[in-house]
């Protein structure tokens, strides 16, 4: 039975708990992401799904964050999903991203908008883990709206359906489900939602069970979650403690 440790984490465009984007150097930005490689090194995830990632954004020193953290941590394959684009004086491209230990069969992403700035979406793949398809669904959802949550959730409902009715066969289990939620101070918001909604596909488990992942010197806010499918045998979830963004990052153990 294949063991996976998944790691969800939203870096904030690697500028640490710098609360004004723009404003870190390029040699800070880099500091910053040698340590949440050298931290992701000690977690030894298989997979992991990263919010708020710059490719090459003005605003966070003009170099592609996801390859220095695939070569500073040594993962064999990763992914870009790019929810911003805007060229120009500004030059900003982030969204969402995965690095993995195994292959990536299939990619897409899905942006919730169409302005060049400020949108969020999700990412999905299907690792290959031992011959078998694992779906991974990387999300982050509106920070302020609950109803642009409720929105864009609707969105991701409908996709997945779609992609259950022409691919579901092929999944070893139904897809997991993790990132950035932006709840407020209670769970009874996006994350209720979608679990309610995810009974479609099967019996899932939301983790971590408790905790608070916001801000992350002294979290008020429960935000970043994993959606656990029927099929999955959780062996072990913790809020990892760690001040290298303003989030914590959430590390999950698994069979399936």
């Amino acid at each position: 039975m294949p063991r996976l440790r998944l790691v969800t984490f939203n870096i904030a465009h690697g500028r640490g708990l710098n609360p004004i984007q723009g404003t870190t150097s390029q040699r800070q930005l880099r500091v910053n992401l040698r340590q949440i490689a050298a931290l992701l090194e000690r977690l030894a995830p298989d997979v992991v799904a990263l919010q708020e990632i710059d490719e090459r954004s003005r605003w966070s020193g003009n170099f592609d964050h996801l390859d220095y953290l695939r070569v500073h941590t040594r993962f064999a394959h990763s992914v870009f999903g790019i929810n911003n684009r805007r060229a120009g004086l500004l030059n900003l491209c982030y969204g969402n991203a995965v690095l993995s230990r195994h292959a990536i069969r299939a990619v897409e992403t899905v942006v919730f908008g169409t302005r060049r700035m400020g949108e969020k979406g999700f990412l999905y793949v299907e690792l290959d883990v031992a011959g078998q398809c694992l779906p991974l669904v990387n999300l982050h959802l509106h920070f302020s709206s609950r109803a642009q949550r409720l929105r864009q959730l609707e969105r991701l409902l409908a996709w997945l359906k779609e992609k259950h009715r022409l691919h579901g066969k092929t999944w070893a289990v139904p897809p997991i489900v993790c990132g950035d939620f932006n709840n407020p101070r209670t769970r009874d918001d996006a994350t209720a939602s979608l679990l309610s909604h995810l009974s479609d596909y099967g019996d899932y488990s939301l983790y971590p069970r408790s905790g608070l992942t916001f801000p992350s010197p002294l979290p008020q806010r429960a935000l970043d979650f994993i959606f656990v499918p029927e099929g999955c045998a959780v062996v072990r979830c913790e809020i990892v403690r760690s001040m290298l963004s303003d989030h914590r990052p959430v590390a999950l153990e698994f069979e399936f």
